[in-house]
């Protein structure tokens, strides 16, 4: 239980201010990642908003835009490069970034012509560490990690993981950023590799007869004890069908089943809300449950903590294998081997899928 005075102090230290989220949500992320990939200015993406230091860095990202801008570069194509995506990436599992942040990094390197190789990157989540102790994978907000040294800091600390070679919009390489970065003291925000946060990098990526494509999981801000767990599918056909029913006191539903949300991604929204984020049903969290695994074809807001599997693909919608689930059949999660699996025989899948019908 909190009370009134408990939640404002919370409040205050999550939103103290204007700017964006405190931890390590989707805009933290993208501030942090695209210092790493170059095309913006080092130092700048954890400033707080309300410093002077943000408003120094606007004049200074103003006065080189127009410097690229007469003399003619470096140009965005000649920044973002494979080995810029490649940097960017690790960063993403090194800091326990939103899972949001690969979907926009997706975006913008298929513009370029660039594939992200969904393998390659869950190989990152098992060799980068999690270094930044930061709020939902740690317990400090992003200030914090500011005075600690930010992203160069991040860098320096990441080695040869990272490729200092990358040119950056400053016309010099990354590298010249890392040489600059500040020592801070005593500080613990930034882990070094040999005392990370977590051994494994923010994410992983999952495959299994009901994710033939993949999915995602944000391991470095999931339950341990959840990371491999069996349970009994409780299926909300749509967000509107998980709103009307999670908290029903009637909801057959335990703490080890597993909730299933599907008709939640890009086509079956349509959309793709920030949905993916379950609420846990109210008679189990008035009994103290603060965890379950959960899945969907939705995405998830990079503040959230929990065990929670997203971007199953293919979608329900477009006729995957999330929209065969029916209540009552057991799931089987196994984040170390990297699968989610319906433990439901061949042959009756492949029945339930000649009569199913996507909405």
């Amino acid at each position: 239980q909190m009370d009134e005075a408990e939640i404002d102090v919370v409040s205050g230290r999550l939103a103290p201010t204007n700017g964006t989220c405190m931890v390590m949500g989707t805009a933290s992320t993208m501030a942090c990642v695209s210092e790493a990939l170059g095309i913006t200015l080092p130092g700048t993406g954890s400033i707080p908003a309300t410093h002077a230091d943000r408003l120094r860095a606007a004049e200074a990202s103003g006065a080189r835009a127009v410097a690229m801008a007469k003399s003619g570069g470096p140009k965005p194509s000649e920044i973002l490069t494979q080995k810029a995506f490649d940097n960017a990436l690790t960063v993403l599992q090194a800091i326990g970034g939103s899972t949001n942040g690969l979907v926009h990094l997706s975006a913008l390197a298929g513009r370029l012509g660039i594939e992200i190789d969904f393998d390659a990157f869950d190989q990152l989540g098992r060799t980068v560490p999690t270094l930044i102790d930061l709020k939902p994978s740690g317990a400090h907000y992003m200030e914090h990690f500011h005075w600690a040294g930010g992203v160069p800091k991040l860098l320096k600390e990441l080695g040869d993981l990272i490729d200092g070679t990358a040119l950056t919009v400053t016309g010099e390489p990354l590298s010249a950023a890392i040489a600059k970065a500040e020592e801070v003291p005593n500080q613990t925000i930034i882990r070094t590799r040999a005392n990370p946060l977590q051994a494994s990098g923010a994410m992983a990526v999952l495959y299994g007869n009901l994710a033939p494509r993949g999915a995602i999981i944000k391991q470095s801000a999931a339950s341990p004890a959840l990371m491999q767990h069996e349970g009994r599918a409780v299926v909300f056909d749509s967000v509107e069908d998980m709103t009307n029913r999670m908290d029903d006191p009637a909801l057959d539903v335990t703490a080890d089943d597993i909730l299933v949300l599907r008709n939640a991604g890009p086509i079956g929204a349509p959309g793709m809300p920030e949905a993916g984020y379950l609420p846990i049903p109210r008679k189990l969290a008035q009994q103290g449950v603060k965890d379950m695994v959960r899945i969907s074809d939705a995405r998830m807001s990079g503040t959230a903590f929990g065990t929670i599997v997203l971007h199953i693909a293919p979608e329900a919608a477009i006729g995957g294998p999330l929209g065969l689930v029916r209540n009552g059949d057991r799931i089987k999660l196994d984040v170390a081997n990297r699968s989610i699996n319906l433990l439901v025989e061949d042959a009756e899948l492949e029945a339930r899928r000649k009569t199913y019908q996507p909405p």
